[in-house]
């Protein structure tokens, strides 16, 4: 088992995207973000159900980093609700692994 995690959002436009992912690493609250255009996404959203194209951002980071990069996306996002879903990275690459934790910003020890 790894601290590495893969985080899910979702952006209303590529312009957005760009400059959400731009920012995180940037900040190293992510090592690289992948961006997927074209998602088609169905939900509930006050009483209705709405279907939009979005762009899906796959964000590469680690546990624990996670508040500060949750606190960053919903400050710039423009979504009143914006998708932050986490998903643990249980194994990988040792160089890619390696390269990501250089890559990310590290947390003082308590």
């Amino acid at each position: 088992m790894t601290d590495k995690i893969v985080v899910l959002i979702t952006c209303g436009s590529l312009e957005e995207a760009q400059r959400l992912a731009r920012a995180l690493v940037e900040k190293r609250l992510a090592g690289c973000v992948s961006l997927i255009p074209g998602v088609r996404s169905l939900y509930h959203w006050k009483d209705a159900i709405e279907e939009e194209e979005e762009v899906l951002l796959v964000i590469k980071t680690s546990r624990p980093l996670l508040d500060d990069l949750r606190n960053e996306i919903e400050r710039l996002h423009s979504y009143e609700v914006p998708e932050v879903i986490a998903m643990q990275v249980v194994d990988g690459s040792e160089r890619y692994l390696a390269w990501l934790d250089r890559e990310l910003a590290h947390k003082p020890s308590l």
